[in-house]
């Protein structure tokens, strides 16, 4: 089944909480995910709560990775929603498993932009251009 994207809804369970709660360490963290799956970073914003949390945002060209964190339980809710055949979030996901140092985790992808619900023909020569959408 076509689609403009796909879209990962993760949760990953006893996590290394220390790092869950270091700004720094998951705006990296994010960042490569974002790398690692072929996507265009244009802008990230990260916000550390007190006394412990972090919500953060990656934009990328082809649409964005979040990721909200509970330390105090090792716990953190991650969104992959990529566009384009160029950009893969199993990628992402693989990675962030093993740098958040998940014990556990659960994942479902959403297809995003049904080609048969949007009216898009499989062999439509429009193709989702991850390029054309940067501006900086």
């Amino acid at each position: 089944m076509k689609a403009l994207g796909r879209h990962l809804l993760v949760e990953f369970y006893d996590c290394d909480k220390e790092k869950l709660n270091d700004l720094e360490s998951i705006k990296l963290v994010m960042l490569e995910a974002a790398r690692k799956a072929n996507a265009t970073v244009v802008e990230s914003v990260f916000h550390r709560f007190k006394p412990y949390g972090i919500s953060g945002v990656v934009v990328i060209a082809e649409s964005h990775l979040t990721i909200h964190t509970w330390p105090e339980y090792g716990y953190s809710a991650v969104d992959l929603f990529t566009c384009g055949e160029e950009v893969d979030p199993w990628k992402s996901f693989n990675y962030l498993h093993n740098a958040l140092n998940a014990g556990r985790q659960t994942t479902m992808e959403i297809k995003r932009g049904k080609y048969e619900d949007i009216g898009i023909s499989e062999n439509s020569p429009y193709k989702f251009n991850s390029k054309l959408r940067v501006s900086v």
